[in-house]
């Protein structure tokens, strides 16, 4: 299969590196931590003035009407800088969603988001713990096999603490009987869950390389017996470990997201594959960054723990590697199971 992305998709992916890294530093990053909030109003305007919060939004609603393929490198440069905002969630799970409830609720808060007026934040059980309720719009959120849409001054809040700063987590509890029922399709759910996956892998990816950017960095600079520590083949080999396991993620990443835009049979075994190897190599650069900078790495002054603790915290979301290792594993060993040449030239 060719997983080679268009010119034009390649240009975009650039501009929006070259736009966040300017807006999303480690310094900016740092600051968002003592706000109360611990987001930025500013940040989300420019981020819909650049088209972003409406990219996966249909065109009738204001948006550019695009999918997870065409988000998916996006959701990767959002991962390198570590993004704060709740843009791919936005993207890849809270408008899909809308788009396959449909009706009045779609048409209501869709192009609102497109034009960066809401934030609709999707409370799924599998995560325990809803994500950015805080700053939410609008919550749906599942209780057993049902989404019910909820005004989030009828919930109730209660603040948790991530092993990431940048992570803002919520317990949230609600009255069914105040909300409404959005949907009692099972389906809609586990096509959520997948959505949120392969962002949380897509992230994974960007931020595996922003680890091995910022220890290359270091290490060319810091000195051992008169010489620069990044030419000696230990540190080497522990940057091309990486390298190597970032590298033979991609693959699995874009072809999930191919798969979920053409709602493809295999697509959850695709994403959990997916997650499973770009969480992995997030991990290794973690793993490695750290030993590179002789440890100091995981303190609050080095800038690589920004990074770190996030591909920490996204590893467990949406599925942890035990949920996704299963559904891996079940399609791997299902009667009939396309395995081997055969099946992978098939697909």
């Amino acid at each position: 299969m060719n997983f080679t992305f268009s010119e034009d998709q390649l240009l975009f992916q650039e501009s929006v590196r070259d736009f966040l890294c300017n807006e999303v530093t480690a310094t900016a990053i740092r600051a968002l931590w003592s706000s109360d909030s611990g987001r930025s109003d500013a940040l989300w305007r420019q981020l819909a003035e650049l088209g972003l919060t409406g990219m996966t939004v249909p065109e009738a609603h204001g948006g550019l009407g695009m999918s997870a393929l065409d988000f998916v490198l996006l959701a990767q440069e959002c991962g390198y800088v570590a993004l704060p905002e709740p843009l791919v969630h936005t993207a890849l799970v809270a408008v899909p969603l809308l788009q396959d409830i449909g009706g009045d609720l779609a048409a209501q808060w869709l192009p609102k988001i497109a034009a960066g007026e809401a934030r609709v934040i999707v409370g799924l059980e599998q995560n325990l713990l809803v994500e950015d309720a805080h700053v939410a719009d609008l919550l749906l959120l599942q209780r057993d096999e049902k989404l019910y849409a909820l005004d989030p001054a009828l919930a109730v809040l209660r603040d948790n603490e991530s092993v990431d700063p940048s992570r803002k987590l919520f317990a949230v509890e609600f009255d069914a009987s105040q909300a409404m029922l959005a949907s009692d399709d099972g389906a809609l759910i586990d096509r959520s869950l997948d959505r949120g996956a392969l962002g949380c892998a897509a992230q994974s990816l960007g931020l595996a390389q922003r680890m091995i950017d910022l220890t290359v960095a270091y290490t060319a600079d810091r000195q051992q017996f008169g010489k620069a520590i990044g030419s000696f083949q230990a540190v080497k080999h522990h940057m091309a470990n990486i390298a190597v396991r970032l590298e033979y993620a991609k693959a699995p990443v874009y072809r999930s997201a191919y798969a979920l835009s053409l709602n493809q049979a295999g697509a959850a075994e695709n994403v959990s594959h997916a997650k499973l190897a770009a969480c992995d190599a997030a991990a290794l650069a973690a793993k490695n960054s750290i030993q590179a900078h002789g440890a100091m790495g995981y303190t609050w002054e080095v800038d690589l723990h920004i990074y770190m603790k996030k591909a920490w915290a996204l590893a467990g979301s949406y599925g942890d590697r035990a949920f996704h290792k299963k559904r891996v594993a079940q399609a791997l060993f299902a009667d009939g199971a396309m395995l081997g040449a055969a099946g992978t030239f098939q697909n």
